[in-house]
């Protein structure tokens, strides 16, 4: 079987999904999307002819998302009307689940290159307008499953493992903390494509650095932010979920034979891609069984990984993660995550991906796992060793 490997990964930066005020708002996702396929292949130097496939996760396609947007930005960018193009939508999970596919394409031999990734401009395609409302599910299924929002979700696993808002609140500024530290201290550079964006006033200005990362964060007024989910008494707010946001992000995947005769240097191999499924009720844990499936299939060991990415949907999922597995803080989002960074939906899993892998080669780190939970009780999980 061939070996599948990561080449390069490079993405936007990520700007607040604000329609109005987003950094970003003026990018049309196709074009967003375009933009980070057109820096990867100019930062790699492959010849746009040989990607075979472009594979690209995407949450809300519809509008200018829709009509498969992986097909439409593949035809604007560098690359050729040869390379063939779908979109996969697995919620939360739809860019690492590309990276999956793409790892898969390359292992069975179909193709020696693919790029995956994915893009969500949630400023402008605002999420749940494919289905009108979250709370527009079949009323069969509702007899079936008790279907809630992830939010209530998360209010529920608060009450269950005994979190305080303190435990939450400090979570997420300890996020921004991180965040603002690597940013300040340029190890994001690296993984950024800057582009032309606007300011508040509706002006041209470069944008190289992400939109939500806070220098500070005050914990008075975090405490007093509303709570949407269950107003008066619940602990998710704005200030401990993640952040609404636009961005796009993308990986060279390759057969590791034909990438090393064409003269690339792998930067890591992916050992081990897993989906996990169960209660759609208590909807974010499965990432508990995603991690545990995923170093086992790796033949691992948890204490043999030592760097975690796990997605702040909202911060009772990692906390309540770390404790279950036994992880220690300081290997787990050592550089932020979405509380700070912002999570575009469709883009994050290849976003979080890169980021990964660039702090491994910092660190001089082997082995390194991502995962996320994703809608209706699933979550995806990775596992990748440094070359």
């Amino acid at each position: 079987m061939k070996e599948a490997v990561i080449i390069d990964a490079v993405r936007t930066p990520i700007g607040r999904g604000h329609a109005e005020k987003g950094s970003l708002r003026g990018w049309h996702p196709v074009n967003l999307y375009a933009h980070a396929i057109n820096a990867l292949l100019a930062r790699t130097g492959l010849a746009p002819a040989k990607v075979e496939s472009l594979i690209t996760g995407c949450v809300t396609a519809r509008g200018e998302q829709g009509n498969n947007v992986s097909r439409l930005a593949g035809l604007l960018s560098n690359l050729p009307p040869s390379t063939d193009a779908f979109t996969v939508v697995r919620a939360c999970g739809s860019s690492q689940e590309a990276v999956h596919l793409a790892a898969l394409k390359v292992m069975a031999g179909d193709a020696e290159y693919v790029i995956a990734g994915g893009v969500e401009s949630m400023g402008r395609v605002p999420m749940f307008s494919d289905i009108g409302s979250p709370d527009n599910v079949n009323p069969d299924l509702k007899l079936k499953y008790e279907i809630i929002h992830q939010g209530e979700s998360a209010e529920r696993l608060c009450e269950i493992h005994g979190l305080i808002q303190d435990d939450l609140d400090g979570f997420a500024a300890e996020s921004h903390r991180r965040a603002w530290a690597a940013q300040q201290a340029g190890f994001f550079r690296s993984q950024i494509a800057p582009l032309t964006g606007l300011d508040a006033a509706g002006q041209p200005v470069t944008v190289a650095t992400d939109e939500g990362i806070r220098q500070s964060v005050d914990a008075a007024k975090m405490a007093a932010l509303p709570r949407p989910f269950r107003p008066g008494s619940g602990l998710i707010s704005a200030g401990n979920a993640s952040q609404i946001a636009d961005g796009a992000g993308v990986m060279l995947v390759a057969d590791r034979m034909a990438a090393e005769r064409d003269g690339f240097r792998p930067r890591a191999r992916i050992l081990a891609r897993v989906c996990a499924a169960g209660d759609p009720t208590l909807a974010l844990m499965e990432v508990i069984p995603a991690t545990e499936r995923a170093v086992k299939k790796a033949g691992l060991l948890l204490a043999d990984i030592d760097l975690f990415e796990i997605n702040e949907a909202f911060a009772p999922v990692p906390l309540i993660w770390m404790k279950a597995l036994g992880i220690p803080a300081e290997k787990v989002n050592v550089n932020g995550g979405a509380i700070a960074h912002g999570h575009p939906l469709g883009a994050t899993g290849a976003i979080l991906m890169g980021k990964l892998l660039a702090e491994m080669e910092r660190r001089g780190a082997r082995y390194g796992l991502q995962t996320m939970c994703i809608a209706q009780g699933m979550a995806t999980a990775t596992v990748i060793e440094r070359l």
